[in-house]
């Protein structure tokens, strides 16, 4: 009888040690890592920063905010390869809180963010390397885009 209260005891300790283990890989519990990206400015095409670094299996949420007056788009093709999405919201502020206005679920390619509004990418990233096609390819009025004008950056995954 003492070696099956053992046995049992045993068990039920690896048990709850397991599922421990098995929470702290839990990718839905994590915070979320917060980067933020400014799509252009006033009178400027630029990222920044224009060089985005990540580590795979962190969750992150990526927040795209567009200070400027023009439309702009984060597009990396291969950055998109090279992460999960967990989700990609449009967000506003509205006296002072940010509200979800509406949710995207599924690969995310390119994110389009208006004048003046934000959007937040939540990701996971979980190939390394790197990504040297973050562009905006939004064209001006002379039908140069805005990577031709310098909104072009890389992503870096470790």
């Amino acid at each position: 009888m003492t070696s099956f209260r053992f046995a049992l005891g045993t068990a039920v300790v690896l048990g709850i040690a397991s599922g421990a283990a098995l929470a702290a890989g839990d990718l839905s519990k994590q915070t979320p890592i917060e980067i933020t990206v400014d799509l252009g400015s006033p009178g400027k095409h630029e990222f920044a920063p224009k060089q985005l670094k990540f580590e795979t299996g962190k969750l992150y949420k990526l927040i795209l905010r567009n200070s400027s007056s023009d439309p702009h788009y984060f597009t990396s093709h291969a950055f998109s390869q090279m992460v999960f999405t967990r989700k990609a919201q449009v967000t506003q502020q509205q006296n002072g809180k940010t509200v979800t206005l509406a949710e995207f679920k599924g690969a995310i390619r390119e994110i389009e963010v208006y004048p003046g509004q934000s959007a937040e990418w939540w990701l996971v990233p979980i190939a390394a390397g790197r990504a040297s096609d973050l562009r905006c390819d939004i064209k001006t009025s002379d039908g140069k885009t805005h990577a031709e004008l310098g909104m072009t950056g890389e992503i870096v995954i470790e």
